[in-house]
């Protein structure tokens, strides 16, 4: 069984750093892209950042020049860097990825969430 597991979401004032990390685990042959998307209340989920597994990145606007996605294909890990966190910042962060497991065809996985919440 392929699992997700996110960390490092918190309150941080405005201006602030975070650093979320994702680490999947079971498995797993192969990871290719990985990626995070946020979901604010009574938003759409969005995508933020995604990584292929050669190391190319893609940004959302709302966060070029802030925040930071990289990877460790040895350790089947993803992160991002956030930094000059805005208000609009807050939502709940969600790891996505598209794992090869021992056993199977790829699949997209998505972790449980965890929450970002940035004060003014």
């Amino acid at each position: 069984q392929v699992q997700l597991a996110e960390s490092g979401g918190d309150l941080v004032q405005a201006g602030g750093s975070l650093r979320l990390s994702c680490a999947a685990s079971g498995n797993i042959f192969r990871i290719n892209d990985m990626g995070w998307y946020r979901q604010a209340p009574g938003k759409q989920r969005e995508l933020v950042a995604d990584i292929t597994r050669g190391g190319s990145t893609n940004y959302a606007d709302s966060v070029k020049g802030r925040f930071t996605i990289s990877r460790d294909n040895a350790k089947n890990t993803v992160r991002l860097q956030m930094n000059s966190l805005k208000p609009e910042d807050t939502a709940v962060y969600y790891c996505n990825a598209n794992i090869r497991p021992d056993w199977g065809t790829e699949k997209n996985y998505w972790g449980q969430g965890t929450q970002v919440t940035v004060s003014s």
